[in-house]
């Protein structure tokens, strides 16, 4: 085991190196080797390589010239090895996956791999690296994510060109790609941001194979300070919820922190919900917008439990408690869909978004999300969004 202060200074070091290192086209080449060279014996990780994404999959663009035809030149993007590695983004796997045969160290020894993706917003490698007897998962884990880390923000900080558009894409980093897959329910979301960045947020929350926890906000405002606000609410509630405190508690300790913001907006609505596999919903609304809940024949709403999160110094928040049904959807949304407006200056409102709720009871939550927005899109004639818009759809299968 490497000495902590010793194993911190050099990633500091590798990390500086990918933050001032001139960008060139051997750049991700030689923080493979910088890599290695800073870090490899200490860890017992070797043989560093690189694969490049295209269309059809990842080619093999690096690799050190002994092990080279020993390696697969190409990953198919449904490889097993490579879904299991896009849905962490760095993984240490139990056998040498990468290679064509099984690879044995020059005394016997078994080799198996780690790697992780790096990504920039037009670019995606994968980093691969063989481990040797000897490495601890701890400190491998806290190496690769701390430069694909590193990696990644150079590469996105590098392809755009002002603050504002370095903030559009830290703010959708933040936002999930994909929504988790929760046997026995369908989700889908979206965000529509009115300018560059937006004060809409939407996050998801694993807990166990038998609860996950969902949630939807709307900061006042538009734009950077919104878009601070949202960063300031997903992170706090994912540490909090990490640190397996209760909603009221963490929605109560998240109102003070964005009470004494200085830079970010004043005040942020937000439902959080936890939803078991039996269908059982434990919520809190803090101001926000009712969500709807329809089972199949009837809406009900999820209506207020508490204040807007940041407004005041303490605010009074409680749970309550309902049930998705079998076939049951339950639909999440913000001011801008309901809100949007037509050229006789009609709003869209909420009866027309349970129109079509009810008109697409059968089909996917994906295809009830894009419905959605088609309809409040074409009911504003394609112009531009007012505020920011986002829906969240829930079914039970």
């Amino acid at each position: 085991m490497i000495e902590p202060k010793t194993f911190y200074r050099k990633l500091d070091f590798l990390q500086s190196r990918i933050d001032s290192g001139k960008t060139a086209k051997d750049f991700l080449f030689t923080i493979v080797k910088e890599l290695e060279k800073t870090l490899g014996k200490d860890l017992n990780f070797i043989n560093g390589c690189i694969y490049e994404k295209d269309d059809s999959g990842y080619f093999l663009i690096s690799a050190p010239t002994h092990i080279e035809k020993t390696l697969k030149p190409k990953l198919h993007h449904n490889d097993h090895a490579v879904m299991l590695l896009k849905k962490s983004m760095t993984y240490i796997y139990d056998k040498p996956v990468f290679h064509i045969d099984r690879i044995d160290g020059e005394e016997g020894e078994y080799k198996t791999n780690a790697a992780f993706t790096v990504n920039s917003p037009n670019h995606s490698w994968i980093f691969v690296f063989e481990l040797m007897s000897g490495w601890i998962r701890e400190e491998i884990d806290l190496c690769l994510n701390a430069i694909r880390t590193a990696l990644n923000y150079r590469l996105v900080a590098e392809s755009i060109q002002n603050e504002m558009e370095q903030a559009n894409q830290i703010q959708l980093s933040l936002l999930p790609m994909i929504p988790p897959e929760i046997q026995g329910y369908q989700i889908a979301a979206r965000s529509v941001p009115a300018e560059l960045v937006g004060g809409d947020l939407y996050d998801y929350y694993s807990f166990d194979e038998n609860t996950f926890g969902f949630c939807i906000g709307d900061a006042s405002g538009h734009g950077l300070p919104a878009a601070l606000m949202v960063r300031d609410v997903i992170t706090g509630l994912r540490m909090g919820l990490e640190k397996e405190m209760k909603i009221v508690y963490t929605l109560k300790k998240l109102n003070s922190v964005i009470y004494h913001a200085v830079y970010s907006a004043k005040f942020i609505s937000l439902f959080y919900a936890e939803i078991e596999k039996n269908g059982n919903i434990i919520y809190a609304n803090a101001g926000h917008p009712s969500p709807l809940l329809f089972d199949g024949e009837n809406f009900s709403l999820l209506d207020s439990t508490g204040l807007i999160i940041g407004a005041f110094p303490d605010i009074d928040i409680s749970r309550s408690y309902t049930k998705l049904p079998p076939g049951g959807i339950l639909v999440l949304f913000t001011d801008g869909i309901v809100e949007r407006k037509n050229k006789h200056s009609e709003q869209f409102e909420i009866d027309r978004l349970k129109s079509i709720i009810c008109e697409n009871k059968e089909k996917s939550a994906e295809f009830i999300m894009n419905s959605i927005f088609e309809a409040s899109e074409h009911f504003g004639k394609g112009d531009k969004w007012e505020d920011d818009a986002t829906v969240v759809v829930i079914k039970r299968e």
